[in-house]
C-alpha cells in the first residue's frame, strides 16, 4: 500500500537534502511518496520508461544490468539515503538498469515532472539535485574503469576502498567497515564469482591487509589496498 511521507526527518537523512531549510524540505515532502517494497520486488526494469527517481529510506536495493550473453552485473547496492533511477531526470528516456529490493525495504518516490517543476522555482533544491547527478557521474566513471582496466583483485580492492570512504569508521587498528552483504552480492559488485572473491578476501586477510570478521572488515593497510588498483 502506498502512503504519503509523514515526517520531514526522512528527507533530512538523505545527505543531499540534509542542509536544506525546513521550508525547502516541506516542498520536497509535498511531492514525495513512501513505498514499502518486499524482498524480491522489482521497482523498475532495464528499458522501462523512466518517470521517477527514488531514495532508500530503509533496506537495500540492487541495481543491475544484463549483458548481451545474459550475465547479470551488479552495479551497486543502494542503502539508506542513496538515490537511484535519476538518470532519466530532465532528459526522459528509459532506465538503463534494473532495480530490485534484496531485502524488505522502504523507498521514497519523487516523480520526475514534479521535481522539474519544483527546481524551476527553487535554486537551492536545484543545486541539491545537481549534486546528486554529479556524484552519480563520478561513480559511473569508477565502475567503467573497474570493468575495463582492472582484474578481479583490483575491482575487489576498489570496492573495499569505496566502502572505507563512504561508511568506514577510523579505529586504532585501521578502518572498520560494516558489510552486511552476502559473498555473492560482493562478488556481483566485483564482477566475479563467489568462490573467487572469497579467495581474494582470504588472501588479503593472510597478507595482513584486512581482517575479516562477521559482517565487517577491518582495513589494516590502506596504502597496500590502493596499490592493488
Amino acid at each position: 500500500m502506498v502512503k504519503p511521507v509523514k515526517e520531514l526527518k526522512y528527507l533530512r537523512k538523505i545527505p543531499y537534502f540534509s542542509e536544506l531549510e525546513d521550508e525547502k524540505l516541506e516542498k520536497l515532502h509535498n511531492i514525495a511518496t513512501l513505498k514499502p517494497v518486499k524482498k524480491g520486488c522489482i521497482i523498475f526494469t532495464e528499458g522501462q520508461k523512466g518517470e521517477a527517481i527514488y531514495f532508500v529510506k530503509t533496506g537495500k536495493i540492487k541495481i543491475s544490468k544484463i549483458s548481451s550473453v545474459g550475465k547479470e552485473y551488479t552495479i551497486k547496492i543502494m542503502e539508506e539515503g542513496d538515490v537511484f533511477g535519476e538518470s532519466t531526470l530532465f532528459i526522459g528516456g528509459e532506465y538503463p538498469a534494473t532495480a530490485e529490493a534484496i531485502e524488505d525495504s522502504e523507498i521514497l518516490e519523487l516523480r520526475n515532472k514534479d521535481i522539474e517543476d519544483l527546481i524551476l522555482k527553487d535554486t537551492q533544491i536545484a543545486l541539491s539535485i545537481i549534486k546528486i547527478l554529479a556524484k552519480r557521474l563520478k561513480y559511473i566513471a569508477v565502475v567503467i574503469e573497474n570493468l575495463a582496466l582492472r582484474d578481479s583483485v583490483g575491482r575487489t580492492a576498489s570496492i573495499l576502498l569505496t566502502f572505507a570512504r563512504e561508511r568506514g569508521i577510523s579505529t586504532k587498528e585501521g578502518i572498520l567497515v560494516e558489510i552486511d552483504l552476502k559473498r555473492q552480492e560482493l562478488a556481483n559488485l566485483a564482477g566475479t564469482s563467489r568462490e573467487n572473491i572469497t579467495r581474494i578476501l582470504s588472501q588479503m586477510d593472510r597478507d595482513g591487509i584486512i581482517k575479516l570478521g562477521k559482517d565487517k572488515i577491518l582495513i589494516k593497510d590502506l596504502e597496500e589496498l590502493r596499490k592493488m588498483l
